[in-house]
């Protein structure tokens, strides 16, 4: 097992692409890949890990990608202990078609790991981005990476970088 779980959800494909490319960034040996959809069991395939990078894209009004909602709900029942876990997020919106609900999912994602005792990192400033509103800002910073593959596919690969390069500070395995 790798030191570092990546776990998505992905219904169009945007997202799982975007998981790949953080994967291949960081290496293969280093993280293990999870589809939400495929691969995702219950919150013990979390737990095995210290480190997580969590990707989710938005839906209509800020809402979670349909594979991270049954989740998300067992894990507010049965409130697992994340204490311990580091987790940075991603996903992937549309600034100019849904820029009222900007990577909303993220903010959900952000504050329920949060509730969970987990400590979240790799918050990216909004500068740059084109939006009108984002319920993923916490302290005037997106709780995690937002990539918009409809609008700027032009700047995914550098923010993926720019954000890995973040992360060392948190992510030992990232560092070495």
């Amino acid at each position: 097992m790798a030191s570092i779980g990546i776990f998505y959800g992905s219904t169009s494909g945007v997202t799982e692409e975007i998981a790949e490319k953080i994967q291949a960034e960081i290496g293969e040996d280093l993280c293990d890949l999870y589809s939400m959809e495929e691969d995702f069991d219950d919150a013990e395939d979390l737990l095995k890990y210290d480190y997580l990078l969590l990707g989710c894209s938005t839906w209509g009004a800020g809402e979670v990608q349909n594979d991270w909602r049954e989740p998300l709900f067992d894990m507010e029942i049965d409130k697992p202990d994340f204490s311990g876990k580091t987790i940075a997020l991603f996903g992937a919106g549309d600034c100019d078609g849904h820029g009222k609900h900007f990577v909303g999912a993220l903010g959900t994602l952000y504050d329920e790991f949060k509730a969970l005792g987990a400590k979240l990192v790799g918050a990216v400033s909004t500068e740059g981005y084109c939006f009108e509103h984002s319920s993923s800002i916490r302290e005037g910073k997106f709780v995690g990476l937002p990539l918009d593959e409809v609008n700027e596919s032009d700047k995914t690969d550098q923010r993926i970088a720019d954000w890995l390069t973040l992360l060392k500070q948190d992510f030992p395995a990232l560092a070495a």
